[in-house]
């Protein structure tokens, strides 16, 4: 029977669900057209998704429990994750240019024969200015480690007239050095330590270091640890030549 508002079936069947609202079919089916296209496409995009959840064996299994390839699924992508962020970091990587600064090794003692002496002004006891190229040819010993007033003598006692014996102290204080009957001896202080800077040798406690220079003003010898005087005694008296 029709309801109330004549939407029943006038021969007894049941008629449609209330909240479906008022059905009206039009007269022609073309007017639906837009609406089957769009039930099409939703039934095709369902499909395919099932389809691909069946191929991956993604679907439920009978009763309701979740599939057996999921978990699995999630474990291999994790592993393809880790395996490549391993095999990115392991990964040998060429060098590049910014990497690793050119190291440029400093010159040694030996290195330093045959350069000209640099132009470096001392100070004498009267912390008067002194150029030490102005003193060639001479035999120059850096004391600031050590005194060594033995050593000091010796040479002085060895080297030829006209060849200079100076004595390089640290910082400014000079002092007074031992007379010698043979040469005298020029004490001088280097408060820059510029010499020291320029022969790149550190200063040892308890050695000397000498410093060969020629009337050119050229390193004839540089003594790293002044002790026996066979191993400068030729350059010696080629410095008075």
């Amino acid at each position: 029977m029709p309801d109330a508002d004549g939407q029943g079936s006038a021969d007894g069947l049941p008629g449609l669900p209330p909240e479906w609202g008022r059905i009206v079919v039009p007269d022609d089916p073309s007017a639906l057209a837009e609406e089957a296209a769009q039930v099409r496409r939703e039934l095709r995009r369902s499909a395919n998704g099932a389809r691909w959840r069946r191929r991956l064996g993604l679907l439920p299994r009978p009763g309701g429990q979740p599939p057996l390839r999921l978990p699995l699924l999630v474990m291999l992508v994790a592993l393809l994750i880790t395996l490549a962020g391993l095999f990115a970091v392991t990964w040998p990587r060429p060098p590049r240019g910014g990497d690793r600064p050119t190291v440029v090794p400093y010159p040694t003692a030996t290195d330093l024969s045959g350069r000209a002496l640099p132009a470096l002004d001392l100070v004498d006891a009267g912390n008067s200015a002194v150029s030490l190229r102005s003193l060639v040819p001479a035999v120059i010993i850096l004391v600031d480690a050590c005194p060594c007033p033995e050593r000091v003598a010796e040479v002085a006692a060895l080297v030829p007239p006209g060849v200079a014996v100076v004595t390089v102290e640290g910082g400014r204080t000079v002092r007074s050095t031992p007379a010698s009957p043979a040469a005298a001896i020029r004490p001088l202080a280097d408060p820059a330590g510029g010499l020291r800077a320029f022969l790149r040798l550190p200063a040892r406690p308890g050695t000397a270091t000498a410093v060969l220079v020629d009337r050119a003003g050229v390193l004839v010898q540089v003594v790293p640890e002044l002790r026996s005087a066979e191993g400068y005694r030729a350059d010696l008296t080629r410095l008075g030549s």
